[in-house]
């Protein structure tokens, strides 16, 4: 049986692979996803893009927003909107081949959008 093409991964199987890549995490690293929200969108917007200064949707897979952990202290001001990952559907799937790439980019990425929840720079990081 051929591998299961990447532009037939659904919305909702897609959001499966993402919850499926957070239960994946080693135990720690699961218990510091519990205060992030998470969500997958189809695109980041372009106030997004614009605000990163990217070209492309497809230069990003991921985004975090939110305050690190080094960052997090007793005296921060109260009212900071709550950690945020988002995973963008549809540049993971256009820059993917195959179901199983989509999988592994899925875990990659949440792990490098969780890497910026606990302090970590890009060039920091494991992926």
């Amino acid at each position: 049986m051929a591998a299961k093409r990447r532009r037939d991964i659904s919305p909702e199987a897609f959001a499966q692979l993402v919850r499926q890549a957070i239960a994946d995490l080693p135990p720690a690293y699961a218990k510091l996803m519990e205060s992030i929200a998470v969500v997958v969108e189809e695109e980041p917007s372009r106030d997004v893009l614009e605000d990163l200064e990217l070209d492309s949707e497809d230069d990003l897979l991921g985004l975090y927003q939110g305050q690190s952990l080094l960052e997090d202290s007793f005296f921060a001001a109260g009212g900071a909107e709550p950690a945020k990952i988002s995973i963008y559907r549809g540049p993971i799937l256009r820059q993917c081949e195959s179901s199983e790439e989509v999988v592994q980019e899925v875990y990659d990425t949440v792990v490098h959008e969780l890497g910026h929840h606990v302090g970590l720079d890009d060039d920091e990081m494991p992926y």
